[in-house]
């Protein structure tokens, strides 16, 4: 028995060696992990209102959702005053008889009356493509029923109408996509639609110098491609095909009434950003400018104004550039603004004259050339006196219009 007792000691240093062995080979409990972290909170999607009869969400619908937006746009109302142009230069009235511009021409005011100064206007209308950039229920009617709305009677489709310019012209029904929806310009612009920033492609829509069709009455771009898309490739295509808008009154001619050509100027040689040039600038970035709200949140007005009115650009932005915008501008503007009254009382003159020798006998053969003259000098003319910048888009060709027109006005009283 004696010998058992070191098998007995040695079989329990065994097992506790073995014990010992096993614990070290255990693994470890795994560290706690750290609880996922919680993604963040995302804004909750927004519900669009229900677009209403005429296929357009309103912007009244969008007051609770955009508050801020809506009433900068909203505030448009303060811009009320629209003098006549005929009272400031009486020389229209010659050099636009036989239009309705000729009896009444107003300043254009706040786009939230564009459909009460239609209405008001004391130019007759007869059809309901006067109407296209009035109202984007028009641009509805159009997309949905095809150019033939274009050449309705006028009173039938304005009893249809109720929204000014609103959130629909830009952003159709969406929440702040830009969305151009009219399709005459991009009809015009083809793949070149590619090319222009958002921000003014939406702004050209309506901004550009268009004429109405003669067969469909539909509102129609006088170009194709940007490549085209100057006022000599325009007044060449009107002389193709023979268009006219009005006879003048006292000369006889058959004449071309342009109207506001903001964005062909803005995007020509010399304008401010011409297409591509790498600027980043757009026509939204200078005429509706960032706000803060009382609770320090930035949002993007939506009040549509000279952005020489806007303190924080002028002072901010273009500090960067322009060491004295506000006083570039002017002195650009009352230059323009001296020439187009000079220019403009030579045109009243020139059409005064020709037509003293139609009275005198001159036959229709005789003058057709003086007609032509008076004609396309005046198209150079008017594209300046429309576009609204009065030479602040594009002061090159500003001066190269008007040099343009007073050379030939010149020429051609000379022959009296």
């Amino acid at each position: 028995m004696r010998n058992l007792k070191p098998l007995v000691w040695l079989s329990v240093i065994v097992l506790i060696l073995g014990m010992l062995i096993a614990s070290a080979c255990t693994p470890k409990e795994e560290a706690k992990k750290p609880e996922a972290e919680k993604p963040a909170a995302t804004a909750p999607e927004v519900v669009l209102p229900t677009p209403g009869d005429t296929g357009i969400i309103k912007a009244d619908q969008w007051k609770e959702i955009h508050p801020d937006i809506y009433q900068s746009y909203m505030d448009n109302a303060n811009n009320s005053a629209n003098p006549s142009y005929l009272d400031q230069y009486p020389f229209l009235v010659t050099i636009y008889d036989g239009m309705g511009f000729a009896k009444a021409y107003n300043e254009a005011r706040g786009h939230t009356y564009t459909l009460t100064d239609i209405a008001a206007t004391g130019r007759p209308h007869a059809m309901a493509n006067c109407l296209t950039c009035k109202t984007p229920e028009m641009t509805v009617l159009v997309n949905t029923e095809g150019v033939g709305i274009y050449s309705t009677e006028y009173d039938e489709i304005f009893k249809k109408v109720s929204e000014p310019i609103s959130c629909y012209s830009c952003h159709a029904n969406t929440d702040g996509e830009l969305v151009a929806s009219n399709q005459y310009l991009l009809n015009a612009l083809g793949s070149d639609v590619s090319k222009i920033d958002e921000k003014t492609l939406v702004c050209a829509q309506c901004h550009n110098e268009y004429y109405f069709d003669p067969e469909t009455k539909a509102t129609t771009l006088p170009w194709k491609g940007l490549s085209n898309m100057t006022p000599e490739a325009s007044l060449a295509y009107y002389n193709d095909i023979k268009f006219s808008d009005f006879t003048n009154g006292f000369s006889g001619a058959g004449m071309i009434k342009v109207q506001h050509p903001e964005f062909e100027t803005t995007l020509g040689a010399g304008g401010l950003f011409p297409t591509m040039n790498g600027s980043g600038f757009a026509c939204g970035d200078c005429h509706m400018g960032a706000a803060t709200n009382s609770d320090g949140e930035e949002y993007i007005s939506h009040y549509w104004q000279s952005p020489l009115k806007n303190a924080a650009l002028i002072d901010g932005t273009c500090k960067s550039c322009h060491a004295d915008i506000a006083g570039t501008v002017k002195a650009i503007q009352d230059n323009t603004h001296e020439r187009l009254v000079v220019i403009g009382n030579k045109l009243k003159d020139l059409h005064i004259k020709i037509g003293e020798a139609a009275e005198n006998g001159a036959s229709d053969e005789e003058l057709a050339t003086l007609r032509q003259e008076v004609r396309d000098a005046q198209f150079y003319y008017d594209y300046v006196f429309v576009e609204n910048s009065y030479g602040a888009h594009n002061s090159a060709l500003t001066k190269q219009l008007l040099d343009k027109a007073e050379s030939m006005v010149d020429a051609t009283l000379a022959k009296f």
